[in-house]
């Protein structure tokens, strides 16, 4: 199953994704489930799939696709979580996974600008799977991260690099409005599978720019799930973006940034692509 919040004459909603429609669940479900993230709380996302067949619906190209969960309680990021990465910006080896933190306000959706910042031109793409989390938990093992799990969708952590690097936190790089594009859905995992193998693809106006599998990644889904879970209780629709690989602009020769009028494109296998344009902030 795919899900996706958006807006249609205004107004936000949310439902399910079949072919090129998708089915109102905002409309349909008004007063039980008021947006997708209220439905993964419940554990209801079966359910609600069966309110899908009298539930208004609109074509995909009539909507405006909203970041898949506007409002997580918190978005942790993992860094350096692919050797090739880990090597181009000459970061040490760690035993735990480097993680930071995102703000819901910084996120768009898939068909938005990302916006680069009057304050910089250093603005870089980072192609990443996003892991929404399903169960609440703390503490939780390896084995059981899975049973965590509500879906999974494509995420570029668009990137300030020179903020990023004014200190060691890497919090302002990562937080500018309109850089954290998210979407265009989100899949359950019965549909998407089984991760190994899986290529995330990052383009730039059709050049590839990224290519990796995610058996490439240094701490797998899981390990991440455990580890973040030990420091703060993870709760339904928070966001896991889990890396990016390497050949990201800031590590190329010239840097290949992001310039008003480019096309960014992160595809996953099974999973779909997120496209966004970009634009200078106004």
């Amino acid at each position: 199953m795919r899900f996706a919040t958006f807006q249609i004459n205004g107004t936000p909603s949310w439902g399910l994704v079949e072919g090129d429609q998708i089915a109102d669940l905002g409309v349909a479900l008004r007063g039980r489930y008021p947006d997708l993230k209220s439905a993964i709380a419940a554990d209801a996302l079966r359910e609600v799939a069966t309110a899908a067949a009298g539930a208004p619906r609109h074509r995909l190209s009539a909507i405006t696709w909203l970041p898949v969960l506007p409002n997580p309680d918190k978005i942790l990021c993992v860094g350096l979580n692919y050797e090739m990465h880990r090597k181009e910006t000459g970061r040490a080896e760690v035993e735990n996974p480097t993680i930071f933190a995102r703000f819901a306000n910084s996120q768009i959706g898939h068909g938005a600008d990302i916006v680069r910042p009057r304050l910089s031109h250093e603005l870089d793409f980072e192609g990443e799977l996003a892991v929404i989390i399903g169960k609440p938990g703390r503490h939780i093992a390896r084995a059981d991260a899975f049973g965590h799990v509500a879906g999974y969708a494509c995420y570029n952590d668009g990137s300030v690099r020179d903020f990023q690097r004014h200190t060691h936190q890497f919090t302002p790089g990562k937080n500018f409005p309109g850089t954290g594009a998210f979407g265009p859905w989100m899949m359950t995992p019965d549909e998407l599978g089984a991760l190994d193998g899986l290529r995330l693809q990052t383009r730039v106006n059709g050049q590839v720019v990224q290519d990796a599998t995610f058996d490439q990644m240094i701490f797998d889904v899981p390990r991440i799930i455990e580890y973040c879970s030990a420091f703060t209780r993870l709760e339904p629709g928070d966001v896991i973006a889990t890396g990016t690989p390497g050949g990201v602009g800031a590590k190329r020769t010239p840097p290949l940034w992001l310039k008003p009028g480019d096309s960014v494109e992160v595809e996953i296998d099974r999973l779909g692509t997120l496209r966004n344009g970009v634009a200078d902030e106004t």
